[in-house]
């Protein structure tokens, strides 16, 4: 049997998983806060199917039930009101739930406590998730990336079912760790299966698809992972999006079975497009390189360096986001599901057209260096006046579309620099430099974080990020000279 452009098939599981990876890594941060809103009745009717509140004069207390039948007795001072006063709106979500913000804190004081804890729980989430960077690519260059994908998917969606356990700080961070730990292996992977499935030519697009998934993913978490939550809880939400990355793994091992020079369904005429296209396939007995021999060449400081300050700003987006719109503009659970994807559509544009714009450079005439080069200089030319604008605006609708270009010219750029592995290396030392590379920008995000703790406007926090454009593409045309093969 042979299967018609075996290649795209390939990258389409890619992309699958990388919309799963964004689920799982979305639940925590969706679940975490959120603005509830309670019918106000004068007695509560347990065969009513919605969420209810009751006033208890006695205490100044309301009793607020949810339409799952869980209880939750809040005092009147921190409750908010919409609709004329019909509408009871209660902060929670899992940091109150688990206990994570003080019981009796102001809302002030718990809107702190809330921020702070999981800025922890994500840098212990990214220090698991950049050693895993490190690792898995080197994991993939030894097995493959067929076996890479089944290690990490396995130990991340154990890793997120798991976390429907968490009882507080400490399980639910070593949760989250674990997580991490899996999560981080189908980006390097996701660079060195392109380098094997797709001419040199095809390449940054098939890492703008992989790149779009991942905004694809983000762009369906906050409806998905919402609506799971109202309707069944976080610890069963936990449990569902943690399932969906199992099941995947049947279609990928059947699929996938050999690379494309020994693949029994690819036809003759696709394998030779694919390695006839690829420069380091002249390249004959290519040994692996070490970290020590990557991190000697300066050229390859473009990925290390250009990553470390590009990815907090899509990391702090990611994180923060959801917080950020329920804090700033007072979106409710709802409002949030249905506005918190839109920064994502760009994000999914701008990964793509990112990919297809440096391949049409190539297609005209221009060099690699060329034209992966301008394609990262339009990208941070839309960021830096979209993030300022964004954080100016005064309401949510506003910022979010002005996100969405934010996101879109990060990805624009972000697709060049993760091509760059394979422009500058042969198979065997893609999945380490870019390992490599993602290994710095989870540095770049820690420092990020924590230096967000000390910023309590959430319009200041977000307008900084834009500083971070120009650092990134200095550190890439200092170091990396002219794009080519390394000798």
């Amino acid at each position: 049997m042979k299967l018609k452009g075996l290649r795209w098939w390939i990258i389409g599981l890619i992309m699958l998983i990388t919309i799963i990876n964004y689920l799982d890594r979305g639940t925590l941060n969706y679940m975490w806060v959120a603005n509830i809103e309670y019918k106000l009745v004068d007695n509560i009717d347990s065969d009513l199917r919605k969420n209810q509140a009751q006033f208890n004069e006695q205490d100044n207390t309301y009793l607020l039930v949810t339409k799952r039948g869980d209880e939750i007795v809040q005092r009147a001072d921190y409750i908010h009101f919409k609709n004329k006063g019909q509408i009871v709106v209660n902060r929670q979500g899992m940091a109150y739930e688990l206990g994570i913000v003080e019981e009796g804190a102001t809302p002030e004081e718990a809107s702190r406590q809330a921020k702070k804890q999981l800025g922890i729980i994500t840098i212990f989430f990214m220090i698991a998730y950049g050693l895993s960077q490190m690792f898995s690519g080197k994991l993939y260059d030894k097995i493959g990336t067929r076996r890479g994908f089944v290690v990490s998917v396995f130990l991340w969606g154990i890793a997120d079912a798991l976390t429907s356990l968490s009882q507080g700080k400490v399980s639910l961070t070593g949760f989250r760790m674990m997580l991490g730990l899996g999560e981080a292996g189908p980006w390097p992977g996701a660079t060195k299966s392109n380098a094997e499935w797709f001419p040199q030519k095809e390449r940054a697009f098939a890492q703008g698809l992989f790149g779009a998934a991942a905004s694809i993913g983000s762009i369906l978490a906050p409806i998905i992972i919402l609506m799971l939550y109202i309707s069944i809880g976080w610890k069963m939400t936990f449990v569902v999006v943690g399932g969906l990355g199992i099941l995947w793994l049947i279609p990928w091992l059947i699929i996938n079975k050999k690379g494309p020079k020994e693949h029994p369904w690819i036809s003759e005429e696709e394998k030779e497009y694919i390695l006839s296209g690829q420069p380091e396939g002249k390249v004959t007995n290519e040994v692996g390189k070490t970290w020590g021999q990557l991190l000697s060449n300066k050229k390859n400081y473009s990925v290390i360096l250009g990553r470390f300050f590009l990815d907090p700003i899509w990391w702090m987006f990611v994180t923060f986001l959801p917080m950020y719109l329920v804090e700033e503009f007072g979106l409710n659970i709802t409002e949030l599901a249905f506005s918190a994807w839109i920064p994502y559509v760009g994000a999914m544009i701008g990964s793509v057209a990112g990919g297809w714009y440096s391949g049409y450079l190539i297609r005209k005439g221009a060099t690699v260096d060329k034209a992966r080069k301008t394609a990262m200089v339009l990208g941070g030319s839309i960021i830096i006046p979209a993030i300022i604008a964004s954080v100016l605006v005064p309401n949510a609708v506003l910022a979010v579309i002005l996100m969405a270009f934010v996101l879109g010219g990060f990805q624009f750029m972000m697709t060049n620099i993760q091509t760059l592995p394979s422009d500058l290396h042969g198979g065997k030392s893609v999945g380490s430099l870019a390992g490599l590379g993602g290994a710095s920008a989870v540095l770049g995000v820690i420092l990020a974080i924590l230096f967000a703790g000390y910023i309590t406007s959430w319009p200041l926090l977000f307008g900084l990020l834009g500083a971070l454009v120009p650092l990134s593409l200095a550190s890439i045309f200092l170091t990396v000279g002219k794009i080519e093969q390394i000798k």
